[in-house]
């Protein structure tokens, strides 16, 4: 293989693996406390999240520290993680939504984390970052939503064997399942798809060749037209059968795929998962915002790559970084770039919370799938993939 043409690989995982178990009902407490904030008149930008879920056979565990509302119970909080687990599918004997024991340890912000955050109460006066970090946003023009083919096409296998599962048309299927897709790149363009792994949890009395031949018409209907591979290179449940499955099978944590919510392993991750917090933590809004970023620039014909990162100090409002990366595709100035995008939206914490509206219950539809790459709706949610800042872009090409 010539160095013109690599194979690079990513993966995704469904809704009811069970780290993405836990990461909807993190996200589903998350979306709760800014539903009952807007009910109470509670000032929105006073929600504090960061709630960490744990799960193992028909048991989930709620860690964290949260601030909201006087009028959030524990039943309510029990009441949206019964309905997570119950939309995702769990019946099983081993995770079931209706007979699993909730264990809620969630309480009372830190002051300390408070006064460094909350406008006016810290060290500096404005609005700080929820914590320090380093957070990036990645943009390509390999595909339509402007994301890596590999990663994009790993989450549609997934989300197309969900939607056949709960439509009921091929109930085989069970909430657990992960997703591999191989790509071929020719001069940094993908060309085919070399090998593709699915492993599914199913009924019982299925065999393994059975489930293939059900998988099979699936990945022939995600992929392109003479993408799918050697079928050699296709692999269905390779270890054998796969009945028992997501919590019951395999304890699960929030925040254990973060490459799967973002570039698959295409562009760098700062370390930071998004599932369980509220937007002051930079870690989440700061690398939605740095997506909007790099795919407008993208959108904006500046380049047909762009990694974007941004740096970010505890109690401190403005980023200490920002730095674009066009990977040799450039169509501009990568330090005129910049400039332009500190002047277009303003970094800080507030700044970012306001240009995207996150101050919303809009988070349990990011829990699967990814994060990036999918259509802005009419709730306010993905607000990250608009394209509206194309045209403030334009002028910088050539």
């Amino acid at each position: 293989m010539s160095a013109a043409e690599f194979l690079f690989t990513s993966e995704s995982v469904s809704e009811g693996h069970p780290d993405k178990v836990c990461d909807r009902i993190s996200d589903e407490v998350v979306d709760l406390y800014f539903r009952k904030a807007i009910e109470a008149g509670y000032e929105t930008p006073r929600v504090r999240a960061a709630c960490e879920t744990a799960a193992t056979t028909n048991r989930v565990v709620l860690l964290g520290e949260m601030r909201g509302p006087d009028t959030i119970t524990p039943d309510m909080v029990e009441e949206v993680v019964r309905a997570a687990v119950r939309d995702i599918g769990y019946e099983q004997d081993g995770f079931h939504w209706e007979t699993l024991e909730l264990n809620n340890y969630l309480h009372a912000q830190s002051a300390d984390i408070a006064a460094g955050v909350d406008e006016g109460t810290g060290t500096f006066t404005d609005e700080g970052a929820g914590d320090q970090g380093i957070m990036f946003g990645h943009a390509s023009d390999e595909t339509d939503e402007y994301m890596p083919a590999p990663i994009s096409y790993s989450h549609r296998i997934l989300k197309r064997l969900a939607e056949l599962r709960h439509s009921g048309e091929r109930p085989e299927f069970q909430p657990d399942a992960k997703s591999q897709v191989t790509m071929r790149y020719r001069n940094g363009v993908p060309v085919g798809v070399d090998a593709v792994v699915v492993s599914t949890q199913h009924g019982a009395g299925y065999s393994t060749e059975e489930i293939r031949e059900l998988v099979r018409p699936v990945v022939t209907e995600v992929l392109p037209e003479g993408w799918f591979p050697p079928e050699e290179n296709f692999y269905v449940n390779p270890t054998g059968k796969f009945v028992i499955g997501g919590p019951d099978g395999d304890a699960g944590l929030t925040g254990r795929k973060i490459i799967v919510d973002t570039y698959g392993g295409a562009a760098p991750h700062g370390g930071g998962a998004f599932s369980g917090k509220d937007p002051t933590k930079v870690d989440r809004s700061a690398a939605y915002a740095s997506r909007y970023l790099a795919k407008n620039v993208v959108a904006a014909g500046l380049a047909k790559r762009c990694t974007l990162q941004l740096s970010y100090a505890i109690g401190v409002a403005k980023p200490l970084s920002i730095n674009v990366n066009l990977h040799d595709t450039a169509n501009t100035d990568e330090r005129k770039l910049e400039a332009r995008l500190m002047e277009i939206m303003d970094l800080s914490p507030r700044g970012i919370r306001t240009a995207l509206g996150l101050n919303r219950p809009i988070y349990a539809r990011t829990a699967a799938y990814g994060h990036f790459g999918r259509s802005p709706d009419n709730e306010g949610g993905f607000s990250w993939e608009r394209l509206d800042l194309v045209e403030q872009l334009k002028d910088l090409a050539g």
